[in-house]
């Protein structure tokens, strides 16, 4: 199982969303910022490495929002999703194909990866 993070990242009422690159798997699909932790890393240290790596920003990670796990035909993931806030830096699409700041109501709009189905369901539902 690989252990991966992502970060809701809020700024009042709206959250951040970035769409995967096109030649990625689940390409052109809607996430949370985050990525694999790697070995010797805690989940809080990886999930500001990836924020740095792929939005150039700096965050401060806050209590975990939810956990999942997530079976795709290529790996099964343990997804730990952390409420985050920007510390320093303006997102950059350094990664990603687009980024989007979006409220609640506007999830319904977007394809999410099938990982990040029951963070959505949860965002709802706040």
């Amino acid at each position: 199982m690989t252990e991966v993070v992502a970060a809701l990242i809020r700024d009042t009422d709206r959250f951040l969303i970035c769409q995967r690159p096109a030649n990625k798997a689940r390409g052109m699909l809607w996430e949370f910022v985050g990525g694999k932790v790697e070995p010797g890393e805690s989940r809080e240290e990886a999930l500001i490495r990836e924020c740095r790596e792929e939005l150039a920003i700096t965050i401060r990670v806050g209590n975990i929002f939810m956990e999942v796990t997530h079976t795709y035909p290529d790996l099964t993931i343990h997804l730990t999703v952390f409420n985050a806030k920007i510390a320093a830096g303006s997102p950059r699409k350094l990664e990603h194909n687009d980024l989007r700041w979006i409220t609640a109501d506007a999830l319904d709009r977007y394809a999410f990866c099938p990982a990040d189905q029951s963070i959505v369901e949860k965002l709802r539902k706040e």
